[in-house]
């Protein structure tokens, strides 16, 4: 192998592998990925229902963990990211979300110039492949295949008719031109199978000859000579590490924990922080790090009066037969995430476009598949999708091996508690419509006793979880913002011939699961690498509330 490479590329997550794709369309550019995973081969990642397994396995998690939270009591909450091919896409949800039309129109006011709505949603089009939604709004020949589960269990299509009975809008198609309202969810999934950025983007990548992955390679820094990145430096295993140069550019996509971690140890960063852990300082970006955010969410769970729901499947012979048909035939349960029907909507008058999300389940159980409530049951993933808390990403050691300092600071903003009693109320209000009658049992979880606000915030300090969706520790912004990292071409300010390119440059985190604007960040990065043109913005205009400012629904 040649060590010498035009592009190199640390991380094969879900912008990594999409910048793979695109930087390898011209067959004169030699690309290198460096990923500390391995394979994503076998049943565990790739079939759809099994989601909740890979991301309890060492094998294809980092492992990470908050540190005790000081406003959730101390709870250590899990942080994972993947570490396989695919990156996080290979061992997250399925779920496929852009994002509103307004998060993005945001961005840009935070200093991300270029990135509004009207700049990104030719890069959504451009990336996917869905047969379904709003014609002109989305995309059908990309490589990235987008669709909608079969809707098997009634429980779906009661959330939706549930949401309609308590006064709410429905959609059509929530990626496309009217996000608020209930309606279904959509997968990446693509004839009954995962589909991963991996499967997607990287493997059509590698055949063209002109790129090359090392796998198992532990990067413990950028290499910087006068100022320009001109290489990485990784190990395998216990090996000697190991320095590949870039003749033009390298680009970190390792995800919002380790890409910020990266920088810090090739000295860019906090100054002050840098020399306490023994770092020579290259760039003072104080940005590195800092703007920390995710999505937390509740399970909301309700018995259910007839046995039909995923319960009847949680047994080892069942779960046997799922996985044989699945094998075989690439069809039944096994083919979904089973996240099927979906809700975006706004928490009062007042507010623009959707702030709470849910995700509707025909089970109840946790999220990573180790305990189900006794019985049937089924459940709304709810959570408020802009709250005001910032975390920090911090080294702990100037040894690239050890694990980074993550603190999310969940709940450290007033208004976080009362969105989320909001979140619980409406929750209640959308289970008690006729539509649920048929099935609807006694409440689980928080369980009916669980009504003052200040019942509802012990419940809320003891149960709430991570959505895994960690982003904006090296957020993009204006090159003279003193907290931006990158600049809106994703150009690391202070170094040359860097970039960073996945979803810890988001300014603010996106209106639902992070796996769709991720890769778009991929895809429109590489027309600013390669000095293409970007695409021609658009003229369509989301579909927004008329009367938002008066009502909530």
């Amino acid at each position: 192998m040649s060590d010498t490479f035009d592009f190199i590329i640390v991380g094969a997550g879900s912008a990594g592998c999409a910048l793979a794709y695109r930087l390898s369309e011209d067959p004169k550019n030699r690309v290198l990925v460096l990923e500390f995973g391995g394979t994503d081969a076998g049943p565990f990642i790739q079939m759809p229902a099994a989601l909740s397994y890979p991301m309890n396995m060492s094998r294809y998690d980092w492992g990470f963990e908050s540190e005790p939270e000081p406003h959730l009591g101390g709870r250590i909450l899990a942080t994972p990211r993947g570490k396989v091919i695919g990156g996080s896409s290979s061992i997250n949800g399925m779920v496929y979300v852009r994002g509103h039309a307004r998060d993005f129109d945001t961005w840009e006011e935070m200093g991300a110039s270029g990135w509004g709505y009207r700049h990104v949603l030719p890069y959504f089009q451009r990336q996917e492949e869905t047969p379904t939604g709003d014609d002109g709004f989305r995309g059908r020949s990309g490589p990235l295949h987008v669709q909608r589960g079969t809707k098997w269990n009634p429980l779906f299509d009661a959330f939706i008719k549930a949401g309609k009975q308590a006064g709410y809008e429905t959609t059509g198609d929530y990626n496309g031109q009217k996000q608020e309202g209930f309606g279904d969810m959509e997968m990446t999934v693509k004839n009954g199978q995962r589909w991963s950025a991996a499967n997607a983007y990287l493997k059509p990548a590698l055949k063209r000859g002109n790129v090359e992955i090392i796998t198992g390679a532990f990067v413990r820094r950028v290499v910087i000579e006068n100022g320009r990145a001109t290489g990485v430096e990784y190990q395998r295993g216990s090996g000697q590490p190991v320095t590949v140069r870039a003749a033009r550019e390298v680009i970190i996509s390792a995800s919002s924990i380790n890409t910020p971690k990266i920088l810090m140890l090739s000295g860019i960063g906090p100054a002050a922080h840098l020399r306490e852990m023994g770092l020579d300082v290259v760039a003072d970006r104080p940005g590195v790090g800092a703007n920390l955010q995710d999505h937390l969410e509740l399970y909301i769970q309700q018995a259910c009066t007839q046995p039909i729901t995923l319960y009847k499947y949680w047994n080892l012979v069942s779960k046997a037969v799922i996985g044989a048909q699945w094998l075989f035939t690439r069809k039944g349960l096994g083919a979904s995430n089973q996240f099927e029907a979906c809700a975006f909507i706004r928490s009062k008058a007042g507010v623009e476009y959707p702030d709470i999300q849910y995700h509707f389940l025909p089970f109840a159980v946790r999220y990573d598949g180790k305990a189900a409530a006794e019985g049937h049951g089924f459940q709304a993933h709810v959570g408020p999708m802009r709250s005001k808390s910032r975390g920090r990403i911090r080294l702990t050691s100037g040894d690239p091996l050890a694990k980074p300092s993550i603190l999310f600071n969940y709940m450290s903003h007033p208004d976080d508690w009362a969105d989320f009693r909001t979140c619980i109320r409406l929750t209640r209000e959308i289970f008690g419509q006729e539509a649920f009658a048929p099935y609807r049992g006694r409440e689980i979880q928080p369980g009916a006793g669980v009504q003052s606000d200040a019942e509802l915030d012990d419940f809320i300090r003891e149960h709430v979880e991570s959505a895994y969706h960690p982003c904006g520790s090296c957020r993009m912004g204006a090159a003279s913002d003193p907290m931006a990292v990158v600049d809106p071409e994703c150009r690391v300010i202070g170094v040359e011939g860097l970039r960073v390119a996945d979803s810890s440059i988001f300014p603010q985190v996106t209106n639902g699961n992070l796996n769709a604007p991720s890769i778009m960040v991929g895809e429109k990065a590489s027309d600013h690498i390669l000095g293409k043109a970007p695409l021609p913005a658009s003229n369509l205009e989301p579909w927004i509330h008329p009367q938002w400012q008066t009502r909530q629904r």
